[in-house]
């Protein structure tokens, strides 16, 4: 049973809509006898109203497909980002369905479009299968946008965790579980960074848990003074500290977000393999509140390392 008129213009408005927020080239074709269902909808809509009577002879359904380019982050390299295309067969009906799915019969809603995944020739079926799987499709989320979002998100971290399981078992022969961190001998960036003071809690929480987002690895030494070094791809480490800036020290005064970058180090092996805070395991604490750091004792610490030339850099 054919959609009445002003159900039949929601469906077409889904369609223009979809095509205005992907309008590069190729993002969105249509088949040749989707095309024509389409031509003849929109004319029996707008135009001679008789004309859309051919429909019933037909099967009213419109498919859309959407390609979409995806960027997913490749860890750990300064050449970070990788493009995979993914393709989604969108069908728009344009009749009631007549199963136990929907009610049949006019309802003040059309039937939702219904999406799938084709199978990219970077994931094999039963991935595919899994992840859409994982979509809600249901009454719960019945916006077709939404869907898409869902579907690209899930496909991103799909990607993701293919390249986090690469990089920490590269040869593919064991389960990526028996070093979840990076490579100590692969070549980054390590920045330096002095504070005349940090001390809060919640401000060293954040410098500590946000790290691993962006793929840095390092240490935090807080009190007066404190130090941060950081390991990573640089532009992550601009970005990670912008971040800090603006985000977790949104609410502290700009003259008191004391914090100076004193080297960075191009192309040096990572020594590092996860982010911590190194505060309470050094020496002793002085001052009057105990947060004079022992900066003999991490000197110490960084010789151990073969990092023992950079805290003179750092406190000059």
């Amino acid at each position: 049973m054919l959609l009445p008129n002003d159900l039949i213009e929601l469906q077409l408005a889904q369609i223009d809509l979809l095509m205005a927020m992907y309008p590069n080239e190729g993002a969105i074709t249509i088949d040749e006898a989707s095309s024509t269902t389409l031509n003849i909808l929109r004319e029996s809509i707008y135009g001679d109203e008789t004309t859309g009577r051919g429909l019933l002879a037909l099967s009213p359904n419109a498919t859309v497909s959407l390609r979409l380019a995806l960027e997913v982050d490749v860890l750990y390299s300064d050449n970070n980002i990788s493009t995979k295309t993914l393709q989604l067969d969108v069908a728009i009906p344009f009749t009631y369905h007549d199963d136990n799915t929907e009610a049949p019969g006019p309802t003040d809603e059309p039937p939702r479009p219904t999406i799938r995944l084709l199978q990219p020739s970077w994931m094999n079926k039963a991935e595919a299968a899994a992840l859409m799987a994982h979509i809600p499709q249901d009454d719960d989320n019945d916006d077709l946008f939404l869907t898409i979002e869902n579907i690209k998100d899930a496909v991103t971290s799909h990607l993701s965790s293919l390249q986090l399981k690469s990089e920490t078992d590269p040869t593919g022969t064991g389960d990526g579980t028996e070093d979840q961190q990076p490579k100590a001998n692969q070549l980054i960036t390590r920045v330096w960074f002095y504070f005349p003071s940090i001390s809060t809690r919640s401000k060293r929480d954040d410098i500590v848990n946000y790290a691993p987002t962006y793929r840095l690895t390092g240490f935090l030494l807080s009190g007066k003074p404190g130090v941060l070094c950081l390991e990573g791809a640089s532009d992550r480490v601009d970005a990670y500290m912008k971040f800090i800036k603006t985000e977790s020290w949104g609410d502290i005064p700009s003259y008191q977000k004391k914090v100076s970058e004193r080297f960075r180090e191009v192309g040096v092996p990572r020594v590092f393999a996860d982010m911590q805070e190194i505060t309470d395991d050094l020496g002793d604490r002085r001052g009057e509140r105990a947060n004079r750091g022992d900066m003999k004792a991490l000197e110490a610490w960084l010789v151990e390392r073969g990092l023992g030339e950079a805290l003179m850099k750092v406190l000059t």
